[in-house]
Order: structure tokens, then sequence, then C-alpha cells
């Protein structure tokens, strides 16, 4: 392997570590190891909360970043119903909660259907979308008020992969291309339904051909890097 011409490394992210934070773990044990600052981009952030293929370019590489955030994703999700956040997931706290009265399984699926193929969405207010000049998430941080736009997305397929009537979860899997927040995706699944919906939990099990089970974890990386044979 030779980081300064350029490499690529799949880490499963850990829950509740932001992508530029596993980025900046992966960079320091590099760096530690070749006795010089390796430079490292990734292809494609995750949120916080969510965990799985996180995409890492090295040295050269990095001019590809590019093209590889342009692959399709594929991700697995949960969803609890009859509330929201402001966040959409579990990063803040329930602020309103809806009925879930007629919500069947039959229904779920019937209004998954409808999220297929172009798809107009509102990136979430906590998110790392620009609005004139600052990120979301700053803004949103100083209580500030603004309008976010609305973009199209593809989503490729949605998959129903169980549903509980009495707790009100259900878990989807979902593929979809460049762009698409699946937080926002799970609002808007909770008001197609005449209620609220926000995420529990969220995995990136696919980022291009690249699944989660090929990835390496923080724990593994310093291991792995043990047993490959580095140049330069």
């Amino acid at each position: 392997m030779n980081f300064r011409e350029g490499e690529i490394i799949c880490i499963n992210k850990p829950y509740a570590m932001s992508s530029f934070g596993a980025l900046a773990h992966i960079r320091f044990l590099l760096t530690k190891r070749m006795g010089y600052k390796v430079k490292v981009g990734h292809a494609g952030t995750l949120d916080p909360l969510a965990t799985g293929v996180l995409v890492l370019c090295t040295g050269k590489k990095t001019k590809e970043i590019e093209t590889l955030q342009a692959h399709d994703k594929e991700y697995v999700a949960t969803l609890q119903l009859g509330a929201s956040t402001a966040s959409h997931d579990m990063e803040h706290p329930v602020d309103e909660v809806f009925p879930t009265d007629g919500i069947t399984r039959q229904r779920v699926e019937a209004v998954l259907a409808t999220f297929v193929g172009d798809v107009q969405q509102v990136p979430p207010v906590y998110s790392a979308v620009c609005v004139n000049g600052k990120r979301a998430y700053q803004l949103s941080r100083k209580g500030k008020e603004f309008e976010i736009q609305a973009k199209q997305v593809y989503i490729d397929e949605i998959e129903l992969l169980h549903f509980d009537p009495e707790l009100m979860q259900m878990s989807i899997r979902v593929c979809c291309g460049k762009g698409t927040y699946i937080r926002s995706l799970a609002r808007d699944i909770g008001q197609a339904l005449d209620s609220g919906a926000f995420l529990t939990s969220l995995c990136r099990t696919r980022s291009g051909s690249v699944t989660v089970d090929q990835c390496v974890t923080l724990e593994q990386f310093p291991a792995w890097l043990d047993q490959q044979d580095i140049e330069g």
C-alpha cells in the first residue's frame, strides 16, 4: 500500500462519532505509522448517530472523492411512528406526538411505494447543507429561522423489513442516489401516514460496491494496518 499515491480505506463508522472524528482518528494512526502527515478525505458524510460504510481516500486518491460520492447507497433504518424530533432522529428529544390510528402494515407498504423514483426532499435543518454561506446545523443551534429549498433525489427501492403495530415501529431498507437524507425520508413517511416519524437507528450497509461486512472497525484498524505491505 502506498498512502501518498493513494488508497481507499473502508471503515465501519461507530455510533455517536462524527464522520470527521472517524477520519481524524484514522489519519492520526496513519500519520503516526508513516512519520508524515497523511492526507485523508471521506466520500460521503454519515450522521453521528448513524453507523456503517464510510469510504476514506488517502493521498492522490482524494481526487476520486467526487466520483465515489456519486455511487448509490443502501441503508437500513428503524423508524418510530407517532412522534417527531427537531433533527428527525434521536439527537434531539421528542417535540410533538401524533395519532397513529389507522396505520397498518398494508397502509405503510402503500405509502413507501410512493417514495420510489424521483422525490422532492427538503434536507433537515440540522444538516450540513449551506444556507447563505452557513451550515444549516450551525444556524439551527443558534436559534436562527431560515428556509431550506427542496431538492430532487432518487430512491431506487424501499423494502419494509419489519412492522410492529403495538410499538408503532418499522424497519426499512432503502437504496438511493447521492444526496438523499434518510432522516428527511423518515419525516416525510410519517407525514404521509398522517402522523409523525423519526429515526431510532440508521446503518449505511453499502456504498457503491462496498458492503458493511467488508469494512474495518476503528478497533480493528491498528491490527489491519500491521498486516498491510506498506510502501513509502
